[in-house]
């Protein structure tokens, strides 16, 4: 008698469907969405929270789906998408304060490798988003102006 498993052991979060549809029970349109996003993002938020507070307030579950695009394509579209993309100033973020936990603690070597790891993953993020034009091509990753754009956003 063979097994028959519904999802991957050891995992009990929900996936989303392979398909592209929306719902039947979403009674929003596409530009009710894309006001939505506009709305969200210039009270600040990232992309991220955006999508997360579309899922949990407004019941939309994809905004793929509905509008043919991406929330930060729809962002970029109305000039509200950062300057640096959000994934890397989160790194540099993390960068900072872990560079300020070293300062405090010389001989924490374990968060001294997990440093040089984490501003290793930067200059890879960073040397694409120069070859892809999202940062200038005189862009590299030096800590101090590392410190300098996070505490300026």
């Amino acid at each position: 008698m063979a097994r028959i498993y519904s999802r991957k052991k050891g995992k009990s979060s929900s996936h989303r469907p392979p398909y592209k549809t929306v719902p039947k029970w979403v009674k929003y349109k596409k530009e009710d969405v894309e006001k939505l996003i506009i709305n969200l993002a210039k009270q600040k938020y990232t992309s991220a929270m955006i999508g997360t507070i579309l899922r949990d307030s407004y019941g939309i579950p994809d905004v793929t789906a509905i509008t043919h695009k991406s929330i930060s394509q729809i962002m970029r579209e109305n000039n509200l998408y950062p300057t640096f993309p959000e994934d890397l100033m989160f790194l540099l973020k993390k960068a900072v304060k872990l560079r300020k936990h070293i300062e405090a603690n010389k001989k924490d070597k374990h968060s001294r490798r997990g440093l040089e790891n984490l501003e290793s993953k930067i200059r890879r993020l960073s040397k694409y988003y120069v070859r892809t034009g999202r940062l200038p091509k005189t862009w590299s990753y030096d800590p101090e102006q590392a410190r300098l754009i996070v505490e300026k956003w």
